[in-house]
């Protein structure tokens, strides 16, 4: 009798993060990689340092097939109708390949960076998308009571003739994600254990889960955790307030929270190091791939199971063989999600 067939791969994404992680050379030869190598999806974050935009449209001009998106364009940062300008020449330069996503990063970003309250952040969130979602449609923008005035409303002056990019969200709460399943056309959940990714019922239209997950290949599973070790501690550590940190609260809800709050102390005392030697094996393996290269493709399935129709993987370590493995993956199966 033969055996059944193993669950469908996601599709396969690379996130290549910002600088000073991932320098703009290798960003550059990563995305030539993935490009060539089959895989669905690049996505380009930014901070407090480089700037998203600037930086895909330079990765447009290096790749020719595979979709370009933001994970994410900080809504502080921006206007929804600047994000929608940068929207659509990004989808146009592209050749229609973009994939806008949106989030509102955290209070210390947002005030600490931005010097933008970090105040009511779902229903901002949900006016913000509004406005976008019009600009991108070819229609006047929908009034704003806090502006205003007497001026012509405007439409967006591009060329309309490709289908607008969809819009992703990156929500951690439980109102932003309830959120995001209403209005978005996906979400980019983030450094999230699996039982958060099945939770909720589908919409009754195309929606894309895509958790971004790190991965580091190595030859044993100890050397792949500590390859992660430095990212997990930063975001535990860096992205947020003793008082308010969403990643930690999701860490706790799994019952994982105590060596992410060891590791923000650590990482508030000065001890960045100390922030990812601290993190529990257990959180890693819940918020990471990191294993051998061989165990990877089933780690993606389990993903898939559990309710991701994509997976954005984080190469870090080694991270070109963290990209090629994917590629591996890839060529070596090609029932993938649609």
């Amino acid at each position: 009798m033969d055996a059944p067939a193993p669950p469908p791969l996601p599709c396969l994404g690379v996130f290549l993060a910002y600088w000073p992680w991932i320098g703009p050379g290798e960003q550059v030869e990563l995305a030539e990689i993935a490009d060539r190598g089959g895989l669905d999806a690049l996505w380009v974050a930014e901070a407090w340092g480089q700037e998203v935009v600037a930086t895909l449209g330079a990765l447009s001009a290096r790749t020719s097939r595979i979709a370009l998106g933001t994970a994410v364009m900080q809504i502080p940062a921006r206007r929804p109708a600047t994000a929608a300008m940068a929207a659509a020449t990004l989808q146009m330069l592209s050749g229609g390949r973009f994939r806008l996503g949106l989030g509102v990063s955290g209070p210390q970003v947002s005030e600490g960076w931005y010097e933008q309250p970090f105040d009511r952040p779902v229903s901002r969130t949900r006016r913000y998308v509004e406005v976008v979602r019009a600009a991108l449609a070819g229609d006047e923008l929908p009034p704003d009571d806090d502006v205003g005035g007497e001026m012509p409303r405007l439409k967006l002056l591009l060329p309309r003739d490709r289908q607008p990019p969809p819009i992703y969200l990156g929500a951690l709460g439980p109102r932003a994600i309830d959120q995001c399943y209403a209005i978005a056309d996906g979400w980019l959940p983030f450094i999230v254990g699996t039982d958060m990714l099945g939770e909720r019922p589908r919409p009754d239209r195309p929606f894309d889960v895509s958790p971004v997950v790190p991965l580091a290949v190595a030859a044993t599973v100890e050397e792949a955790r500590d390859a992660v070790r430095p990212w997990l501690g930063f975001y535990f550590g860096a992205m947020g307030t003793p008082k308010k940190h969403f990643l930690i609260e999701l860490a706790e809800r799994q019952g994982l929270g105590a060596s992410a709050r060891e590791a923000q102390r650590c990482y508030l005392a000065g001890d960045r190091d100390g922030a990812g030697a601290v993190l529990a094996d257990e959180l890693i393996d819940a918020t990471a791939i990191a294993t051998t290269p061989d165990r990877v493709a089933g780690r993606l399935r389990e993903l898939r199971s559990a309710g991701a129709d994509s997976v954005i993987s984080v190469p870090l370590g080694d991270r070109r063989a963290a990209v090629e493995t994917l590629v591996a993956v890839r060529s070596s199966d090609v029932d993938i999600a649609p």
